[in-house]
């Protein structure tokens, strides 16, 4: 680990963060602002073939900002070390160090790390480019870059290593969950701040499918546009700010992945209505002159991705799974009968419906928060509050989500996947989570609304209505703020656990036995593994193929052959990895060979097995 890259990379962060502060953004968006802008010029760099020339441009340029603007601060010349730290603050940054800690200690284990998000990491990493229609190892040629690019930033500053590239990605979410507080009009009110603390550790639950400990944008999706609604909100009266930051927001969102278009038409449509409501009493033309420049930002935010589009289709000659292709949609619902498209659509909605599934549960509670606090602000405490037309619209937004997850399955899924409803609970929990954090904010803002002391300035502790009040504040502050703590705990003793659990699966035991291959080859890699479903289900070979950089690995449990057959056999290839021991597969090299082998990586040459150093990096 090269721990000069990473100062670099913070560095530049902060250098970024402080001039957006001084251009006027949010103290709490500016975090996810100078990431997300970084991951924009990483973009165009990556498109015209320059990507590690822009990641030493970019950090060397946040760099010196952030020496240029740092003496000017220290001296007073500028305002940026005077932010006010509340309790929110201490929550967000000892948790964070936690779970960066935990995080970096964990290995990569979900199968899709080795199919796509890792690997294509992996391969900017060592190439220095966006894979191209001759590198066969990357099998998701459309999936946008969005998130690699940023983790690319730190491999290659700081070097390639699973809790680098996790670290890395948790830096996006935690300074998107960040940008949250920035809809708190008042910091000081320990209540409004931990209802948000509450629900960031409330969506670990509805998580659990996701987790941080992989690279899927599952849960990046979701909290980044729960991110940008309140990015939006904080400069609501700011078109000046709010139209750029939309723009940002949605062109990062399209390129993280094809489906973050539901986000974007989220963003967008509220960015719409706050566009409608700053107008609703200005005359037609600043209407007029408003709405063009609302619909020039939302153009703005998907150039971007229609550029991806083209870069798509001109450079990979044949779509790949998952690629926006209307064509290959028309000509798979053709290929489908009634009769199966029927029976997907059924299965979907049973799943979608049954009420022992974490997503319904999770939409159930709420609506159910929605509907109380709805009840209580309006009867009890006697203020209107758009609550309760909030729930109608999480409620819907959820349901015309699940819709466009079946036309998913429909259009554009494997059958073989689609008939299984192959990531269902993923899918759900990503608009789970964002609904979390929608009602979450909402609830933020009109519980601050809702205090009996509106003047800042009076605000204390005998700002309150009566003393029951103040006691109810009090308790329900503390409950949120202890309950927030424990399952925050829960959350790190979980990835813990997983970590000590995962000692024994085949990434982990790879680096056992050799190290990785950091040079894309063509050279022919055997992976013998004993279980027979990581083997079928392509897991083995898909962590091989990540493992050893090369698209020409096979995985292989069943060794029911002939002596002579096993040595044709293994004359096929260059390489055989054994990181587990195969008793059948030991039994035959000792028959056709005489050489007695348990676990390792070995060379293959006309007389057998020649094995080769685990610390070897050549090989």
């Amino acid at each position: 680990m090269h721990w000069l890259g990473l100062v670099a990379i913070l560095l530049a962060w902060i250098g970024y963060q402080w001039l957006l502060r001084l251009a006027g953004v949010d103290f709490y968006a500016s975090w996810i602002v100078a990431l997300l802008a970084q991951i924009m010029v990483f973009y165009v760099f990556a498109m015209i073939g320059q990507l590690r020339l822009g990641i030493y441009l970019v950090v060397g340029l946040g760099v010196l900002i952030s020496l240029v603007l740092f003496p000017l601060a220290l001296f007073r010349k500028i305002d940026l070390l005077s932010e006010d730290i509340h309790l929110f603050d201490l929550w967000m940054v000892a948790f964070g160090i936690a779970l960066a800690g935990a995080l970096f200690l964990s290995p990569l284990i979900h199968y899709d790390n080795f199919s796509h998000w890792a690997l294509i990491v992996k391969f900017m990493t060592y190439t220095g480019h966006l894979p191209g229609a001759a590198d066969q190892i990357i099998s998701f040629t459309s999936y946008p870059p969005a998130t690699a690019l940023w983790l690319t930033e730190w491999t290659t500053l700081v070097g390639y290593h699973d809790g680098v590239l996790l670290v890395a990605q948790f830096g996006l979410i935690w300074s998107a969950t960040y940008a949250l507080f920035a809809v708190l009009r008042d910091r000081t009110r320990a209540l409004t701040a931990m209802v948000l603390c509450f629900a960031i550790s409330i969506a670990n639950v509805f998580n659990i499918a996701i987790r941080f400990n992989n690279l899927l944008v599952d849960y990046v999706l979701p909290i980044v546009t729960a991110a940008g609604i309140a990015v939006l909100y904080a400069h609501r009266d700011q078109p000046r700010y709010q139209w750029p930051l939309l723009a940002l927001f949605s062109a990062s969102l399209l390129l993280t992945k094809n489906s973050g278009t539901f986000f974007v038409v989220v963003l967008v449509g509220y960015g719409l209505y706050l566009n409608l409501k700053r107008l609703r009493h200005q005359g037609f033309g600043r209407h007029l002159r408003g709405l063009l420049g609302y619909l020039v930002t939302v153009v703005l935010g998907v150039l971007p991705f229609l550029w991806w589009q083209q870069h798509v289709k001109t450079t990979f000659p044949s779509s790949s799974k998952h690629q926006i292709d209307f064509q290959a949609y028309l000509r798979q619902l053709k290929g489908e009968s009634d009769g199966t498209m029927m029976k997907i659509t059924t299965k979907f909605f049973r799943a979608l419906f049954d009420p022992s599934t974490l997503a319904l549960q999770g939409m159930l509670l709420i609506s159910a928060a929605l509907l109380v606090a709805w009840i209580v602000i309006r009867w009890v405490i006697k203020r209107r509050n758009p609550l309760l037309k909030l729930l109608i619209v999480v409620d819907l937004g959820y349901l015309l989500y699940a819709v466009s997850v079946l036309a998913m399955y429909l259009v554009s899924m494997p059958h073989a996947e689609a008939i299984k409803l192959d990531g269902l609970e993923r899918y759900l929990a990503s608009t789970v989570i964002l609904s979390l954090f929608v009602a979450a904010l909402a609830l933020a803002v009109e519980f601050d609304y809702a205090l009996y002391e509106q003047n800042f300035a009076k605000r204390g502790l005998r700002s309150f209505r009566s003393v029951s009040t103040k006691t109810i504040y009090q308790t329900v502050s503390f409950g949120l703020l202890t309950f927030s703590v424990i399952m925050m705990v829960s959350e790190i003793n979980g990835i813990d656990h997983i970590n000590a659990v995962n000692q024994r699966t085949l990434p982990v035991q790879l680096t056992k036995i050799s190290q990785p291959r950091t040079k894309v080859t063509d050279q022919k890699f055997l992976l013998v593994y004993p279980e027979p479903e990581d083997v079928d289900n392509y897991y083995a070979g898909q962590v091989g193929r990540y493992y050893y950089f090369t698209d020409k690995l096979v995985g292989q449990e069943a060794f029911q052959m002939t002596p002579a057959a096993f040595k044709t056999m293994i004359q096929q290839y260059d390489y055989v990895a054994i990181p587990e021991h195969h008793l059948t597969f030991s039994k035959l090299l000792r028959k056709t060979y005489g050489q007695t082998v348990r676990t390792g990586l070995f060379r293959v040459t006309p007389t057998g097995l020649q094995r080769i150093d685990p610390q070897a990096r050549h090989y």
